[in-house]
C-alpha cells in the first residue's frame, strides 16, 4: 500500500530554485534514506511531506488519516518535568485517560452499590477507548525505547529534563519520536547523538519495528542496516534507488555510465548531422539538409551527468617525519571531580598507528584526549608526547576556530607571507569561493565550521592528528574525502568516531572504554567488532 507519493515537487524562495523534478513514492514498510551535500534541500523535503512547507509546483499525495512522527528539532519538550514525561510527550491524552479511569475505578469502589449504570458504562467505555488507543503497551514502549538509547527506565521518572546535556536532549527527543504512535517515522541524523552500542540498537528498532520510515543520515553503515531504499537528492533533483547505501554506490556509478555515454552518442549523431546540413544547405540535397536541420532544433539534447564540485580537496602534509614512539602512556589515571574516568592505562601510540578511541557518550573520550596531550593534569601516571611530535587537534566542538576573524584572515595568520590568491585557492579546496572567503567564522553553519577547521589544520605540518568526531557535520562526499586523505597520510591518527564505516575503512587498532579500564586491541576495527560480538 502507498503511504505517500511526491510528484515533480519543486520548491523556491524568491528567485532561488532549492528542489525541482523530486518525484519518489513510499509503500508502506519501507525504510528510505535520504542522501546528499549539505544544504542540498533534504530536510525541506520533510517540511513538505509534513505540510510545513508549500511546493512551488508539484504536488504531495499522502495516506488519508497518514500519522507522522518528526524529531522536535527545538527539543523543548514543553510540559515535560522529568525525562520519562518527554519521551512519553505523545500519549499525554492515553496518560491522562489512564488517571480518570483510575479516579473513577475508586470512585465506583467507595460508592459500592450506589453506582449508577450511566456511571458503570462511561467507566467501560473508557477502559474500551483506553485499549483501542495503545494504553496497554505504551508504558512498556517509553521504557524499552528509553533503555535502549541508554537511559534507566526507572530513573527517567524522577530525573529533570533540566538536568539533561545537549546530547542527552537530543537522545531524549528522538525516543520521544520513536515512541509516538505513528504510520511514518521521520529521522533527520537520529545517529548524531548516539555511541556505538546505542546506534546498533536504534538499527534493530527500525528494523522490527512495524513504521515506514524515511532517514537522513550520513552513517553509511547505519543506511547499509536499515534502508530498503535510497533517494538521492543531487543538482536540486532525486533519483530514487532499490536497496541499502553500498548497493546505491554502484547502481549510481552505472546510472552515469550510461548516461555519459548516450550523451557522446548524441553528440556524435549531432556532429554528423550538422556536417551534412552545412555540406547540402545549398546543393541539390537542400530539401533533406533543411529537414534534418528542423529535426535537430526539435531534438531534446541530455545533459551530461552532474560532478560534484562542491567536495572538499584535503591533503595532511607532515612537516617532519617524527620519531617511532609518538606518546607514551604509563600507568594514566584520569579523573573528574566525584568520578574515575580512566584507572591505570599503560600503552604506547606508534608511528602510523591509525587509532580508534570508543566508547560510550559520557565515558570520558575527549577528557583522556585532553590529559594525553598535556592540557590537563593527570590524577596519577603519566603520558609523554614525543619531542619530534607535533601534534593537531580536531575538537569535537570547534571551540578553538577564532570565531571574530574572517575566513581569509584565519588563514593568513597560518600563512602570513602567502597572497589573496594563495588563501583564495585554500580556502576553494574546502568549498569556500568568491566573497564567501570574507565571512566571519561565527556566521558559518556547523558544516562549514568543520570544513573550515580542517582547512587550517592541514596547513599545521602535523605529524599527530586527534579527530575528535571530525564527522559530525560532514556529509558522506565529503566523509569519504577525508577518509582518502587519511589513507595518504603518512603519520599518526588518533580517532573519536561513531561512525563505523569510517573505523572500518581507517583504524588499524583500537582502545576502547572496559568500566574505567581503558583496553588495547592490536588489530583493525571490524576484527575488534567480530572480537567483541563473540565476547557478548
Amino acid at each position: 500500500m502507498t503511504l505517500l507519493s511526491c510528484s515533480n515537487i519543486g520548491i523556491s524562495f524568491g528567485a532561488t530554485e532549492l528542489l525541482k523534478d523530486i518525484t519518489f513514492t513510499v509503500a508502506e514498510g519501507e525504510r528510505w534514506g535520504i542522501i546528499g551535500r549539505n544544504g542540498a534541500g533534504k530536510t525541506s523535503i520533510f517540511g513538505v511531506i509534513t505540510g510545513d512547507i508549500q511546493p512551488t509546483v508539484g504536488a504531495v499525495a499522502r495516506k488519508p488519516g497518514l500519522r507522522h512522527a518528526l524529531l522536535d528539532q527545538h527539543r523543548a519538550f514543553e510540559g515535560a518535568t522529568t525525562v520519562w514525561q518527554a519521551g512519553a510527550a505523545a500519549w499525554r491524552e492515553v496518560i491522562a485517560l489512564e488517571q480518570r479511569i483510575a479516579d473513577q475505578a475508586m470512585a465506583l469502589g467507595e460508592m459500592g452499590d450506589q453506582c449508577t449504570n450511566e456511571m458503570l458504562e462511561k467507566f467501560g467505555h473508557d477502559q474500551e477507548r483506553f485499549a483501542d488507543l495503545g494504553g496497554y503497551i505504551y508504558h512498556a514502549r517509553v521504557d524499552a525505547v528509553l533503555q535502549g538509547l541508554g537511559f534507566d527506565a526507572e530513573e527517567s521518572k524522577t530525573r529533570l529534563v533540566s538536568t539533561l546535556s545537549g546530547g542527552e536532549r537530543g537522545r531524549v527527543g528522538l525516543a520521544a519520536q520513536l515512541i509516538a504512535p505513528a504510520d511514518l517515522l521521520m529521522l533527520d541524523e537520529p545517529t548524531n547523538h548516539l555511541d556505538l552500542d546505542t546506534t546498533t540498537w536504534l538499527q534493530e528498532w527500525l528494523k522490527e519495528c512495524d513504521e515506514t520510515v524515511l532517514v537522513v543520515s550520513h552513517d553509511r553503515a547505519f543506511m547499509d542496516a536499515v534502508c530498503t531504499n535510497i533517494l538521492h537528492i543531487e543538482a536540486k533533483t532525486s533519483e530514487a534507488y532499490k536497496g541499502n547505501y553500498s548497493q546505491f554506490v554502484p547502481q549510481r556509478a552505472e546510472r552515469r555510465l550510461t548516461r555519459e555515454r548516450e550523451v557522446e552518442k548524441q553528440r556524435a549523431y549531432v556532429k554528423k548531422e550538422e556536417e551534412y546540413i552545412r555540406r547540402n544547405l545549398a546543393g541539390v540535397n537542400s530539401f533533406q539538409a533543411k529537414g534534418k536541420r528542423k529535426r535537430l532544433e526539435r531534438l531534446p539534447r541530455l545533459a551530461p551527468p552532474v560532478g560534484d564540485p562542491a567536495a572538499m580537496s584535503l591533503e595532511f602534509k607532515i612537516a617532519e617525519r617524527g620519531g617511532d614512539q609518538v606518546v607514551s602512556i604509563d600507568a594514566l589515571c584520569v579523573e573528574v571531580p566525584g568520578r574515575v574516568l580512566v584507572k591505570d592505562f599503560t600503552a604506547t601510540l606508534r608511528r602510523n598507528d591509525f587509532i580508534a578511541l570508543v566508547g560510550p557518550n559520557g565515558a570520558g573520550k575527549s577528557t583522556f584526549i585532553s590529559t594525553m596531550l598535556g592540557d590537563l593534569a593527570p590524577a596519577s601516571g603519566q603520558a609523554r608526547v614525543g619531542s619530534s611530535i607535533t601534534p593537531a587537534w580536531f575538537r569535537q566542538d570547534l571551540a578553538d576556530l577564532p570565531l571574530k576573524l574572517s575566513l581569509s584572515d584565519a588563514i593568513q595568520a597560518q600563512r602570513p607571507l602567502w597572497s589573496r590568491g594563495n588563501i583564495q585557492n585554500h580556502l576553494g579546496a574546502f568549498g569556500f569561493t568568491g566573497d564567501e572567503v570574507f565571512r566571519e567564522i561565527r556566521t558559518l553553519s556547523g558544516g562549514e565550521r568543520a570544513r573550515m577547521a580542517l582547512a587550517i589544520m592541514t596547513l599545521t605540518g602535523a605529524n599527530l592528528l586527534v579527530l575528535d568526531e571530525p564527522t559530525n557535520h560532514l556529509d558522506v562526499e565529503n566523509i569519504e574525502v577525508l577518509e582518502d586523505a587519511l589513507d595518504e597520510f603518512d603519520g599518526t591518527v588518533l580517532l573519536v568516531s561513531h561512525d563505523r564505516a569510517f573505523l572500518r575503512q581507517v583504524a588499524t587498532r583500537v582502545w576502547w572504554f572496559n568500566g574505567t579500564r581503558l583496553m588495547d586491541f592490536d588489530g583493525p576495527f571490524d576484527e575488534w567488532e567480530a572480537d567483541r560480538a563473540r565476547r557478548a
